[in-house]
């Protein structure tokens, strides 16, 4: 074991002391209140308490928005506790020791007393209550007045603010660990100026303490002065009097810069800078400085006014002022000129594309991503590559959007690589009434309350309307949804990457999965890469399960199964088989609910036989389907989904999972190809349809080898 490792027993010494300050501070403060102090210990006390003063002063200047001294309110309270306690301390030392001389009760008392006034108490006394009106009237009530405002105003937007934080995550700009953070900024922003509307109570409480506090001491040092050390009036009165009244400024001076602090914090607004750079950033204007000068010179020419004082004033300002003026108006340093490039050469980035994936879109869509008119279609596409990076698993590189002469002008393409994977034309300033499935009319609905051009939903093919926005209301209470320009071209880019997403992964996303991973399984990666697999060779294993619908967003369990695979074969079509078939749950979810019965449809045994057992692609070593029973497939396939109003399961054999799989996925998205050993124990099944039951044998296949029953088959590999 380490000698410091972390989490042992000298590593949580170390924390003790940090963690008994405030506790050992307040019961320090508790002795100051009981105990009687020498007064050496008081003048510590008494450097310690203006100390912290000016610390708080300084970070209430330098915090660059209010919520940066989130504990103020907190330090406000023992820093007032602290004063009071001192307070407390010198009035005992002053009242029992204040007719030995002013050095009994220490030397800071002393101090404030003779030096600061000159030994007159009277001075001393005003001085003092001048003190006080400035801090309670002043700086105290204003300051207070400000946080109860700002108190009721952050109360009052609070809703408002829950609700855009809700919306912002629904429409996919922002995840759920920053909606956390964005609430927990919002609470603790109305925590903040609620404490502060109730701890600028503390320092007007602590003012008026301050006064009576005074009033005790004079009183009772004037009764303790004649009664027991039978001092005369007049004696009593210079040595009391003149403790009292420097225990009192002692007092002040460190209120007042923490009211000072108070009055700088709750006054703030959010800069980047803090509170002197955006000070002095608002008076670096010389246009503010030139009528300074010259009113302080018109001032000096009068000849009942000290010209020795405004006039020199006057020449400050007006050279603050040249000065600025040459700053603001400096010409820009212009760069030196470079070298033509020489018209031969041509460099890398000016015939390659590093984006690989691009919106393009053609001059009449521009208006979609000006940012002026709020840019809805950038607002979008980045929560579409947000909700992609989630479903996925692994972060999207940046898409980009440009502007191409070569369309038409209503225009947009996805390009995916360079190749165009999208298009179509949207109309700006309409939107598209889609039918899915709840208006009663039928295209190219005629007769109803609104018009529209027909055309047909780019996304999911469905039949709809390019309307007006003023019948948006209309469509909508005929069942159609209503969406505009914006939304149809990020809907049909995030359908047809997803169909794609498999060439969105790269090594060095893998390797972003691999690094994030490592961090909490490290063992478990070690047994993947980079033995046996290379990051190529993960790569190609993991695009194949993506293109097969297994997801990088819970990778613990995909390379586990791939670890475990590999254990029995490193044959690339093997490793995908066994990973499939370890992870069969996740595939069947795609089409049904773990209690849900999944709706099959199988191929009729002998069909599948000849299929099998007919010609094989040299290259790949997978069946080839003749292309009348291929035809024949996809039909009773896709009436299959029509029937069953939704995604089904098409399984078959493991040898022919991957023949039937590519034929289907083009023609019948919405079918999902298993092989039977990829079909969960405990899922139920419907069989539906079997395919090639009372069909002829298809031209050009061999004759059937044996009969079955394709249900029996799934049911045995299901009861199996």
């Amino acid at each position: 074991m380490e000698p410091f490792a972390k989490g042992s027993w000298i590593e949580r010494l170390r924390t003790v002391p940090a963690a008994m300050a405030l506790p050992v501070g307040i019961f320090g403060l508790f002795v100051l209140l009981v105990l009687p102090i020498p007064p050496l210990m008081l003048d510590i006390f008494f450097v310690l308490n203006i100390a912290i003063a000016v610390a708080v002063l300084m970070v209430a200047l330098n915090a660059r928005a209010p919520l940066d001294f989130s504990s103020f309110p907190s330090v406000l309270l023992f820093a007032t506790l602290l004063r009071l306690a001192l307070n407390v301390a010198s009035t005992r030392i002053v009242l029992v020791n204040g007719h030995e001389g002013g050095a009994a009760a220490g030397e800071i008392i002393q101090s404030f007393g003779q030096f600061l006034v000159e030994g007159n108490f009277a001075v001393g006394l005003f001085v003092f209550c001048i003190l006080l009106i400035i801090n309670m009237i002043v700086i105290t009530k204003g300051a207070g007045r400000v946080s109860e405002v700002s108190a009721r105003f952050v109360l009052d937007a609070l809703p408002g603010k829950q609700m855009a934080i809700d919306a912002d995550i629904a429409a996919g700009l922002i995840t759920a660990d920053e909606a956390r953070e964005r609430r927990r900024e919002v609470t603790i922003e109305a925590d903040f100026y609620g404490s502060m509307d109730g701890a600028s109570k503390f320092v007007k409480g602590d003012a008026i303490a301050a006064l009576l506090i005074l009033g005790v001491n004079i009183i009772a040092g004037f009764a303790l002065g004649m009664i027991s050390h039978g001092l005369s009036a007049g004696e009593a009165g210079e040595l009391y009097i003149t403790l009292a009244v420097g225990d009192a400024l002692v007092a002040q001076v460190p209120a007042l810069l923490l009211s000072i602090a108070a009055a700088a914090i709750v006054t703030r607004v959010a800069d980047k800078r803090d509170l002197s750079g955006q000070i002095g950033g608002q008076f670096s204007d010389p246009r503010g400085w030139l009528p300074v000068a010259g009113i302080l010179a018109a001032i000096g020419t009068v000849p009942a006014m000290p010209q020795m004082i405004f006039l020199p004033a006057a020449a400050i300002a007006g050279g603050i002022w040249w000065e600025l003026y040459k700053k603001a108006n400096a010409p820009v340093a212009e760069e030196e000129p470079q070298e033509e490039p020489s018209p031969d050469k041509i460099d890398i980035t000016e015939v390659s594309d590093q984006t690989l994936v691009t919106i393009e879109l053609g001059y009449g869509l521009i208006h979609l991503v000006d940012e002026t008119k709020d840019a809805p279609l950038l607002t979008r596409i980045t929560g579409i590559r947000k909700q992609l990076s989630r479903e996925l698993g692994f972060v999207l590189p940046q898409f980009r959007i440009r502007d191409t002469l070569e369309a038409g002008a209503n225009d947009y393409a996805v390009k995916l690589g360079g190749l165009v994977i999208a298009g179509g034309a949207v109309k700006p300033g309409k939107l598209l009434a889609i039918d899915t499935g709840e208006v009663r009319a039928k295209p190219p609905y005629i007769g109803l309350g609104f018009t529209g051009e027909y055309t047909r939903d780019p996304s999911f093919d469905c039949p709809a309307l390019w309307i007006d926005p003023s019948a948006r209301d209309f469509a909508t209470a005929e069942g159609f949804m209503c969406v505009d320009a914006s939304t149809v071209v990020a809907t049909h880019a995030n359908q047809e990457l997803l169909a794609q997403c498999y060439q969105l992964l790269g090594p060095s996303e893998v390797n972003a999965v691999i690094e994030d991973l490592k961090a909490r399984a490290p063992a478990l990666i070690d047994a993947v890469h980079p033995d046996p697999l290379s990051l190529a060779a993960l790569t190609r294993i993991l695009r194949a399960l993506l293109a097969d619908g297994i997801g990088l967003n819970h990778p613990q369990p995909l390379f586990t199964s791939l670890a475990l695979g590999l254990q029995t074969t490193q044959d690339f079509d093997a490793v995908i088989d066994t990973v499939r078939a370890d992870l069969g749950a996740r595939l069947v979810a795609r089409a049904a609910l773990p209690q849900e019965r999944l709706k099959v449809v199988t191929l009729e045994a002998n069909l599948e036989s000849a299929i099998l057992g007919g010609m094989i692609d040299p290259s790949t070593g997978q069946p080839l389907i003749e292309p009348d029973c291929a035809g024949m497939i996809v039909e009773k396939v896709n009436s299959a989904i029509k029937e069953a109003g939704g995604p089904i399961a098409m399984v078959v054999q493991p040898p022919a999972r991957r023949a039937v799989a590519g034929l289907l996925k083009q023609r019948a998205a919405r079918a999902l190809v298993l092989s039977i050993n990829e079909l969960p124990p405990a899922q139920p099944v419907e069989v539906i349809a079997v395919i090639g039951q009372d069909q002829p044998p298809a031209t050009g296949l061999p004759a059937p080898a044996a009969e079955s029953d394709a249900q029996s088959v799934v049911a045995e590999a299901v009861s199996a």
